[in-house]
């Protein structure tokens, strides 16, 4: 895989605290929320952190693919649906937790099997932007994020180069 133009790599440091400071934003004393449903994968981290964060034991899984190649974002596809029991009530005091919203696809799938649920993702990009309730950072449409679990130790070269470059 080349590297794109607009890279952001997150460490885990930087994503935990991403995530908590996301948690500390939609916690309320008037908002008891019921469950998490989280996109996995990449909803699996952030999840975990809020659940913890709120003291939420109920976290359901739904399971989307539309990156295949990790470059490209390709067709959507329902792996695992939202339970039924959650689907009922259309989501009310439901969370649902991502990553990332990046074109707002994905979202917008999950959106429709839970319409009256509050969605939360860490990251955000213009595209997807508007399918969320709240979120952390807004990155730009042609910035790709680099998470702590898609990287290992390597060298980083500066943003800026030096003359001889």
């Amino acid at each position: 895989m080349s590297l794109p133009e607009k890279s952001f790599p997150v460490s885990w440091d930087q994503f935990h605290r991403d995530a908590r400071a996301l948690a500390w934003r939609i916690a309320s004393p008037e908002r008891q929320w019921r469950g998490i449903v989280c996109i996995t994968r990449g909803g699996l981290v952030p999840a975990a952190i809020v659940a913890r964060e709120l003291d939420i034991r109920l976290i359901e899984t739904v399971c989307v693919a539309s990156y295949h190649d990790y470059s490209s974002q390709g067709d959507m596809h329902t792996i695992k649906e939202v339970s039924e029991e959650l689907k009922a009530s259309g989501g009310e005091d439901i969370l649902i937790v991502d990553d990332l919203t990046d074109t707002g696809k994905t979202a917008s799938l999950v959106r429709a099997m839970l319409p009256k649920a509050h969605f939360a993702t860490v990251y955000a990009k213009p595209k997807g932007r508007p399918m969320v309730d709240t979120f952390i950072t807004e990155v730009s449409q042609d910035t790709w994020i680099f998470f702590p679990w898609d990287m290992g130790f390597t060298y980083q070269e500066p943003i800026k180069k030096g003359p001889d470059d």
